[in-house]
């Protein structure tokens, strides 16, 4: 007899882990693994009277009521076709798939357009937080069909991570909207870091701070505007003592950064949709450049590195830092809302941007106090082309970009790599910049390749006879 009421395939810690917050909320859950024995593993070490570990995948739909419902927690790519091409033998018209990992939007969306024709419902939804999240209330990004969304909505809204009792999940829109939201969060999440890294390596180089002074001085930053996760783990961090040996464990660990590809996506995203992500695209290459440890020694032998010289006024300093890291946050996350609004025209979503912010409020790694901001930002115009044109983002990007000129010029003359920092005061300075120059590379493209030209005193398109008129 069918009582479950949602199947989790797939029990890695992730899976496991959604599994236990949906049964902590008192719903009856299914779960099965491939490997058998990973199934009972998870049953043995988390006993749950809510949780029921099924071997075959037959008797799993089976244990479900209708509609069904299953969230898939495996590997992106290869492994979700085949968990759903196994479940196509046994599901039928209305039952509802999820895809709960990290899948690029366009397999979300081809997924999405395949069920549909056999009247299955399809989800792609981005779920932030890791396995803290998982298990005690995540950010929930859910994309798929509006109507059939009411089926879960009471299940992903019961474990998400909750602000002020409001469930950080709230519908995206259709197909692979759910997974473009959440790989714009991880672009977002790696220049956020990547200005984290920046004001730290700042602070210790140029300011000389000890890692016990910047754990006090992000302590602090977390109790101000600078508020967020990602401010409060750093702060957490300079505390931590190596426990194999003398000083402090960031110390000892090598500069060397990893990342898993959604960071790409977000980049790949931008350049075919035309948008500046500047600030997130050179975090990105900041990592690549940090994987080549060997020759960035080689190199600093081979050239010679000057010592860094310590600022006089490390007060001062402890404040163009912060303005700086503020005012080029905001930037980050302004672009990339710019690309979720730029994928909302190419791919036909209705995105509710004031709701997408709301969702990153809480049990994700971008949650900060500024998102609050960018809620009211969007409530006031929700046509709002671009964050920093917004009333209140304007007047901290005004207050602080001198703060922000004046790091990355320090920085400059310092020889110390300020990628991201130095992105956003580029971008800041293109936004604001009415001439961009962009007419003499129009006037190079039509003389070598005849791709015409706008004129600024008339409409239409022009071709101009450089070559010949050059000889008379």
């Amino acid at each position: 007899m069918a009582h479950n009421n949602i199947a989790v395939i797939g029990l890695s810690v992730m899976g496991s882990n959604l599994a236990l917050n949906i049964a902590d909320n008192g719903y009856k859950v299914a779960v099965y693994n491939r490997t058998t024995s990973v199934m009972e593993d998870m049953i043995k070490n988390n006993p749950h009277e809510n949780i029921e570990g099924i071997a075959e995948l037959k008797d799993l739909v089976a244990s479900l009521v209708k509609p069904r419902k299953f969230i898939i927690m495996v590997k992106a790519g290869a492994p979700v076709d085949a968990v759903i091409d196994q479940l196509l033998e046994y599901v039928e018209e209305g039952d509802i798939i999820i895809d709960g990992g990290n899948s690029f939007f366009k397999d979300t969306q081809r997924r999405y357009d395949q069920l549909s024709e056999k009247n299955i419902h399809f989800f792609g939804v981005g779920i932030s937080g890791g396995e803290e999240g998982a298990r005690r209330g995540p950010a929930i990004m859910p994309g798929g069909n509006e109507q059939a969304y009411k089926e879960i909505q009471p299940i992903l809204e019961a474990i998400a991570a909750k602000v002020n009792d409001i469930p950080c999940c709230s519908y995206t829109s259709t197909g692979g909207a759910g997974h473009y939201v959440k790989m714009v969060h991880n672009g977002i999440e790696y220049g956020d870091m990547q200005l984290i890294s920046e004001a730290y390596k700042v602070l210790k180089h140029l300011g000389g701070f000890s890692n016990e002074e910047l754990q006090t001085i992000f302590e602090k930053w977390n109790g101000e505007e600078l508020e967020s996760y990602l401010i409060e783990i750093t702060a957490n961090i300079f505390k931590v003592k190596d426990p194999e040996g003398h000083g402090y464990l960031v110390d000892k660990i090598l500069d060397r950064s990893g990342q898993k590809g959604t960071g790409k996506w977000t980049t790949e995203q931008a350049v075919d949709l035309g948008i500046d992500i500047s600030v997130i695209s050179s975090s990105l290459d900041a990592r690549y450049m940090s994987a080549n440890k060997d020759e960035r020694i080689l190199a600093e032998k081979e050239y010679g590195r000057n010592p860094y010289k310590l600022v006089e006024d490390r007060e001062n300093l402890i404040k163009i830092v912060k303005e700086s890291l503020y005012a080029a946050k905001i930037i980050s996350y302004a672009q990339g809302f710019k690309l979720l609004k730029a994928a909302a025209t190419e791919y036909g979503w209705s995105f509710d941007y004031a709701q997408i912010a709301k969702i990153f409020r809480g049990g994700c790694i971008i949650q900060a106090k500024l998102l609050q901001n960018i809620i009211e930002a969007y409530q006031n115009n929700p046509s709002l082309d671009n964050l920093l044109l917004d009333p209140f983002f304007k007047d901290v990007i005004k207050k602080n970009q001198s703060s922000l000129r004046e790091l990355v010029i320090l920085a400059i003359q310092n020889s110390l790599p300020v990628t991201s920092m130095s992105s956003a005061l580029t971008y800041l300075d293109i936004l604001t910049t009415a001439d961009s120059g962009a007419n003499l590379i129009q006037a190079q493209r039509d003389y070598f390749g005849a791709h015409t030209f706008e004129r600024t005193d008339k409409d239409g398109f022009f071709h101009y006879n450089w070559v010949g008129n050059n000889e008379k």
